[in-house]
């Protein structure tokens, strides 16, 4: 093929290649092509000169304009801050009791409470603080460690299982697994905790079982969970007798709970939330209710 033969149809003149047939036209590359790449060089060379940008060892080049998105950060943190003050202060100055009787800054707290639910506390409690598997539902009311806002702080603050040297301490003993009961006795206090929140049903059958079961439990259990089952506040031990499973209900979950036994664990917040944060998420979750 000729170089430089010119195309009829396109009138273009062609490169002198050829495969099978078809030739190659020397085809321009598009001026708007061109147009964007070189306006794009521009703007990324204008854009190292004038913004920080390329690093230096230990530093950086600050760039012609001096933009530190850190401190601009920085700034709307505190004027963030400014601005909450006035409310905040507050906050903390007051107790719960008299912020609990201010409806205008319980508005304030049930705002700011829900933002730091969500951002801290709903990956594991949920959007709606609902919980889920071995995680307690805090709208239910069904309190591990005691409700009101008081309390709920020092949970807050200090965690459970956690590396806080005040931390709440809990921990159920693995009654099978370390051979403290039989399978034939798990078995039947399994069926008696559950026959307590209604989960057995009038089962006749059942009914040797939850005996049996009901003498384990005052052997074993109610040094925890209390002669009556609804557990106790200062051990962190949970009521058996409400609806309200942290591990589930059902006969497997409740067998597993008992054989290989649980230990729940929540962060301390206290190094993440100020006092004040602390102060307005405890105000919150106490504020909690099962149609939230």
């Amino acid at each position: 093929m000729d170089i430089g033969k010119r195309d009829p149809i396109t009138g273009r003149t062609t490169t002198g290649h050829e495969w099978n047939g078809i030739e190659e036209l020397n085809t321009p590359v598009p001026r708007v092509v061109l147009f964007f790449l070189i306006t794009t060089t521009l703007f990324a060379i204008g854009y190292w000169i004038l913004m920080p940008a390329w690093p230096l060892g230990t530093t950086y080049t600050k760039g012609l304009l001096g933009i530190d998105q850190r401190e601009i950060v920085a700034r709307q943190v505190a004027e963030a801050h400014q601005e909450r003050a006035p409310w905040t202060d507050k906050i903390a100055t007051m107790d719960f009791a008299a912020i609990k009787s201010d409806p205008e800054l319980m508005g304030r707290v049930t705002l700011a409470g829900r933002t730091l639910f969500e951002d801290n506390c709903a990956a594991c409690h949920g959007v709606k603080a609902t919980g889920g598997p071995g995680f307690p539902n805090l709208a239910a009311k069904s309190w591990l460690w005691g409700g009101g806002p008081d309390k709920i702080a020092e949970t807050i603050r200090v965690g459970i299982n956690s590396t806080n040297e005040g931390t709440r301490v809990s921990q159920m003993t693995a009654f099978g697994r370390d051979g403290v009961l039989t399978p034939a006795q798990i078995g039947d206090v399994v069926t008696y905790v559950r026959s307590l929140s209604g989960l057995v049903g009038d089962d006749p059958a059942a009914a040797p079982a939850i005996q049996a079961g009901k003498e384990v439990f005052a052997a074993n259990c109610v040094s925890c969970h209390g002669d009556d089952a609804k557990g106790k506040q200062d051990m962190g031990a949970p009521n058996l007798t409400d609806k309200y499973w942290i591990y589930g209900g059902d006969l497997e979950s409740v067998f597993t709970s008992v054989y290989s036994g649980r230990q729940g664990h929540m962060p301390h917040w206290d190094t993440r939330l100020s006092p004040v944060d602390i102060k307005i998420l405890a105000l919150y979750v106490d504020g909690l209710g099962p149609l939230q």
